[in-house]
């Protein structure tokens, strides 16, 4: 049951808020109760199976967070410790094998040539995002961040509906004071504002990225399919399907975020028009916002204190500003950046390019990290810097980011690969029929130059050509629905 079906919007979303208004004028408890009831009937729709499979998952996590809220206080911190990690391993293990099993047996073949044969094994919806949330829950309980909690609130935090296809990836401190105070009453506002938020979400799914992706598939099919792809499909093709992506999961992050303000819940934002970012690093702080959160907060972070704890008790250089040392930025900038992309990377999928997707960010990353460090030290005039390299940067980071995106749609290394040279021009330039005709007498130099007369694959150029131009102007020019609606503080303390 997607957002954007029928059934999801004439039938799931009615019946889920009737019965939380109506419930909730008895009693929170009840209102709550049928929200969770609702987002196990939302979960279940997929597959029945999807709920015994996630129960244990949830019952073990809760039985572990109460054995650690009753050691919290610095009891047994040794025993805190040990069940931090075992609840932490438990989530790893859990997702690991209903995600990567697959992958890591044919993994396995690849390297020994062995034959092993694994049965497809089910998907639990949201098992990314779930499995994330739950992680980090145990360790804010285990940090004190977290004083108490009852089943049923923990469920809620777990399953509430909105959050379980495409995130955002929330935290209990933030999301339960919000239910306990929602009134389970309509709210002109919270409700005006859902149906804002959810109106222009269904518009970039359905409107925007549905429309566009079939114009890609047909690209990266035939392409897949062994026919070299040249110049200007291979862009048109990166740069469409980033498009796609980028309203599909822009569309997605607006319902999610009018859904739950339809119960009074604001979700912190998760999407905040990353193309417009001048930098990989700006990147990565507008797209998927809480995933970045979550990677720095409880990956990189630790990660980069345990590192700089260890150079200074042996007494080397730590990150300084000006005065960083080539050692220091490749121990505490390069390596932590690059370990947590490569994170990031097996999180999104399971599979060789979503690895090697998750790597080149990291060198991105790492790259744009050590630039900064060269620059202050080679600029001193930072408004002269930024006139002159904010526009350079901008180039560059859409560049990076659409040659990634052939990593991440591709399907085998041997065909992100032949993309990539068709858009490094390896496989040659051609213009499509209809432009090449046109040309008059300028088609005797194109040809000289070696510029052909059709793509030679099969592509929808005009409508390609006009879906890529249009969503392109409205992602770069246009404000976003956070910005449209700051007002009445769309997503948690948004501030424009």
């Amino acid at each position: 049951m997607l957002f954007n079906s029928y059934e999801f919007l004439l039938g799931f979303l009615p019946l889920t808020l009737l019965g939380f208004l109506t419930l909730g004028r008895a009693s929170r408890a009840w209102a709550v109760g049928w929200l969770i009831l609702a987002s196990l009937g939302f979960y279940a729709w997929w597959r029945p199976l999807n709920v015994l499979i996630i129960a244990p998952s949830i019952a073990v996590n809760f039985v572990l967070a109460r054995a650690l809220l009753r050691l919290g206080g610095g009891r047994r911190p040794g025993l805190a410790r040990a069940l931090l990690l075992l609840g932490i391993a438990f989530n790893v293990a859990f997702l690991g094998w209903f995600k990567y099993a697959g992958f890591l047996a044919g993994a396995a073949n690849d390297l020994v040539g062995t034959h092993f044969v694994l049965e497809q094994v089910i998907l639990p919806l949201g098992i990314s995002f779930i499995t994330f949330q739950k992680i980090a829950f145990l360790i804010d309980v285990h940090g004190g961040r977290i004083a108490s909690f009852t089943l049923q609130d923990y469920c809620l935090f777990v399953l509430f509906f909105p959050q379980l296809i495409a995130g955002p990836i929330v935290h209990y401190r933030e999301m339960m004071p919000q239910f306990q105070a929602a009134s389970s009453t309509i709210d002109r506002t919270d409700a005006a504002v859902g149906l804002t938020l959810l109106v222009f979400g269904l518009f970039k799914k359905v409107v925007l990225a549905d429309s566009l992706a079939p114009l890609v598939s047909g690209i990266y099919a035939q392409s897949a399919s062994g026919h070299p792809v040249t110049f200007l499909p291979a862009w048109l093709a990166a740069v469409g399907f980033t498009l796609q992506i980028y309203f599909d999961f822009s569309g997605y992050s607006d319902m999610a975020l009018g859904l739950a303000r339809f119960v009074g819940v604001r979700f912190p934002p998760n999407f905040n028009s990353p193309l417009k970012a001048t930098n990989i690093i700006d990147f990565w702080l507008r797209w998927h916002m809480t995933l970045t959160r979550f990677l720095t907060a409880y990956i990189y972070n630790p990660l980069v204190l345990w590192l700089t704890r260890r150079r200074v008790a042996a007494g080397r250089p730590t990150v300084a500003g000006r005065k960083t040392t080539p050692g220091a930025y490749l121990q505490l900038l390069a390596f932590p950046t690059i370990l947590t992309m490569l994170v990031s990377g097996i999180w999104h999928g399971a599979g060789y390019l979503f690895i090697l997707w998750g790597l080149v960010h990291g060198l991105y990353l790492a790259v744009n990290h050590g630039w900064r460090l060269l620059a202050q030290r080679r600029w001193s005039d930072r408004a002269r810097y930024d006139r002159v390299m904010r526009p350079v940067g901008f180039v560059l980071t859409q560049v990076a980011v659409a040659a990634a995106m052939v990593l991440f749609r591709s399907t085998t290394l041997a065909g992100a690969g032949s993309r990539l040279k068709g858009m490094a021009g390896l496989h040659g330039l051609a213009l499509p029929t209809i432009v090449y005709d046109r040309l008059g007498p300028l088609a005797g130099l194109a040809g000289r130059l070696g510029v052909g007369r059709g793509l030679g694959v099969d592509v929808d150029f005009p409508h390609l050509a006009f879906w890529t131009v249009v969503m392109g102007m409205i992602a770069l020019l246009l404000p976003n629905a956070l910005q449209l609606l700051h007002r009445h503080e769309p997503a948690l303390g948004w501030k424009p």
